[in-house]
């Protein structure tokens, strides 16, 4: 499974568990609401037994992830982003953080 929880600064929100099968793709969101506009948008994942790992930053728009692999997108009004893992395996189960910074 994959799982997504809170973290960083108060206004950054997390649904508490989100899951899949293998190769199937899904969507962790984050909702951060009172964004500031120089912030950049975080994400990392915490792989079982070990800390905290970058997975990427944004300020706006999409791009691509590569590991895991996937997209990393960010709403026009910069309220809310989404990561997006095409086709996840079973080692990207993990906790997966958003962070606003």
């Amino acid at each position: 499974f994959l799982s997504a929880v809170a973290a960083g600064r108060a206004q950054v929100q997390q649904e508490p568990l989100a899951e899949t099968t293998e190769g199937t793709g899904i969507t962790i969101n984050c909702s951060h609401p009172n964004i500031n506009s120089y912030d950049f948008i975080y994400w990392y994942r915490q792989l079982p037994g070990r800390g905290p790992a970058f997975i990427a930053l944004a300020l706006k728009g999409s791009k691509e992830v590569a590991e895991p692999s996937g997209r990393l997108s960010v709403a026009a009004d910069r309220r809310s982003s989404a990561l997006w893992l095409g086709r996840p395996r079973r080692g990207d189960a993990a906790v997966y953080y958003c962070a606003l910074g």
